[in-house]
């Protein structure tokens, strides 16, 4: 339990450590801790995209035990990349930029009024979860314009699509304390 924070304190004195390189953007909480723990568990790249490493599965045992083991190893890279595919998805597409600027701007300009005062329709106070559902609606047509649905399955499909494939033709790393097993023969 030590070195981890041993780690972290080296990593610190040389100006890297994971609070400094995260987005000042996202607030402290569940989500910036779930990042920064993903951030920490992520495997070398070098590793990672090594072409030596991959080579076509012998049988449909060795595929399922490779997708098994390399998602479970790969996990934090695999959720880089499916971010960097959002990423690339909604730079792409400048229609798609504008609704989520749509969408962002109305629910700070709700936030923004939220804090001088309590909106009030029709004499009854509007709870904040209503009020982005109001933002969701003013912005769905823009969303609808851009083709936001056919981008979430792009995205969906390329995921899977190139951590699949990595996962099944990338070799197995070995770990530490694992059993020989027998091939058949």
């Amino acid at each position: 339990m030590a070195a981890p924070k041993d780690q972290q304190k080296d990593a610190e004195a040389e100006g890297l450590s994971a609070t400094t390189l995260l987005p000042k953007l996202i607030p402290s909480g569940a989500g910036r801790e779930w990042l920064e723990r993903r951030r920490a568990t992520i495997r070398p790249w070098g590793t990672f995209v090594d072409q030596q490493r991959f080579s076509r599965p012998r049988n449909l045992g060795e595929l399922c035990q490779r997708l098994v083991r390399n998602v479970e190893y790969y996990q934090s890279n695999y959720v880089f990349v499916f971010l960097g595919l959002i990423l690339y998805c909604v730079v792409t597409s400048p229609m798609l930029l504008v609704a989520l600027a749509v969408f962002f701007g109305a629910c700070y300009i709700l936030y923004l009024r939220t804090l001088q005062s309590k909106l009030v329709l029709f004499g009854r106070e509007v709870s904040p979860a209503h009020q982005y559902a109001l933002a969701g609606g003013i912005s769905f047509p823009f969303f609808w314009l851009a083709g936001a649905g056919s981008a979430v399955f792009w995205v969906l499909g390329a995921t899977l699509v190139v951590i699949g494939s990595h996962a099944a033709f990338h070799q197995i790393e070995a770990v530490d304390g694992e059993e020989l097993q027998m091939e058949p023969v």
